[in-house]
């Protein structure tokens, strides 16, 4: 089977990709990845050598939901056409909505990992504005041509359902690593990550609330976490897994994360983890994990007091999250995408 795949490069996308590509050419499957937003980076490139994925292409083109982004997405969807002539695929699996109504030549499934409409309501409380107007119905005419959808999660999938009425089909595939880090001897540190800037991730509560803990804060991402955290900037792949494997809770405190691969990657590396109390997060981790209402920055610092005072509570965390984890690998992941692609029109909606 050949499968031609969009990728971005600027989010948890690209690491699904990597994931799902690695997972899909171990059982025989040529996967074609076609990335867009931007140009890879050093530490993209060193991943990608690892990933055994057969081919690349990169299209520094602007994603659908960034700004004035629709001269781009119509030039990136003649790049793929011509992709497509040449590759010749079995499916087409996009990452993305937009480019679902192109004439593509196999069966489209669409993998949603977030959208702006959603995205707006959980992080600003309120509908988007009259601005994404053209975003939305971008979104809606995908869908309509898809045929099959899938998401990570049954909450996104609800939330897609209200906000789009797509006509595909449409079922939940949870997204899956194999991502264990060396064991390291745990360290009495909290681990984030996320760009400060980023609303919906909400590293900015973590840095509000480290000054007042009794562990130090260490946040990978970009942003100046100014005084009382360790700021690490951009990790690469390895340096993430370092800093997992050593950290003994890892704390994403989320107002909107229709997953979450990072704190999969935690529960892997066998961190305790407290997470933003909302609908997704609660969907993957139920009873593995402590929430927190991302809206309170004291029901942040209440939760993580509790694992840094309490060893054996920690350590029944980390537990409960390793044995949860186990239920996303990746191979599961591949398994239950290789059915999708066998017949995505004739795909039931989930129930």
């Amino acid at each position: 089977m050949k499968v031609l795949m969009t990728s971005d490069v600027v989010g948890g996308v690209w690491t699904y990709s990597l994931e799902l590509g690695r997972a899909l050419g171990a059982r025989g499957v040529q996967v074609t990845l076609a990335t867009m937003g931007g140009p890879l980076s050093a530490a993209q490139e060193l991943e990608l050598r690892s990933a055994h994925i057969g081919r690349i292409h990169v299209g520094e083109f602007a994603l659908e939901w960034m700004e004035e982004p629709w001269d781009d997405v119509d030039r990136a969807g003649d790049w793929l056409l011509r992709l497509a002539e040449e590759v010749r695929p079995d499916v087409v699996h996009l990452n993305g909505y937009a480019h679902a109504c192109l004439p593509w030549p196999a069966p489209v499934v669409v993998a949603g990992h977030s959208d702006v409409l959603s995205w707006h309501e959980a992080v600003r409380g309120g509908p988007a504005g009259p601005e994404w107007e053209r975003y939305g119905d971008a979104v809606r005419a995908g869908l309509a041509a898809a045929d099959l959808l899938v998401t990570p999660t049954r909450a996104l999938l609800d939330a897609l359902l209200r906000l789009y009425s797509p006509r595909c089909p449409a079922r939940v595939i949870p997204n899956g690593s194999d991502r264990r880090p060396v064991e390291r001897l745990k360290e009495p540190f909290v681990l984030g990550a996320g760009r400060l800037w980023d609303e919906a991730k909400n590293a900015a509560a973590l840095v509000r609330v480290a000054p007042r803990l009794p562990w130090p804060v260490a946040l990978a991402g970009e942003g100046d976490a100014g005084e009382g955290v360790r700021a690490l900037g951009r990790l690469g792949r390895d340096e993430m897994d370092e800093m997992l494997a050593r950290a003994a809770i890892f704390a994403a405190p989320a107002r909107y994360e229709p997953f979450g691969l990072a704190a999969l990657e935690a529960a892997n590396a066998g961190c305790a983890l407290v997470l933003g109390d909302i609908a997704s997060l609660r969907e993957v981790w139920a009873d593995a994990a402590l929430y927190a209402d991302p809206a309170y920055d004291d029901a942040l610092e209440r939760q993580l007091r509790r694992l840094i005072a309490d060893d054996a509570l920690r350590a029944e965390y980390a537990r409960r999250a390793a044995a949860r984890a186990a239920a996303f690998s990746a191979d599961q992941m591949a398994q239950a995408y290789l059915r999708a692609y066998s017949s995505p029109a004739r795909q039931e909606t989930a129930a």
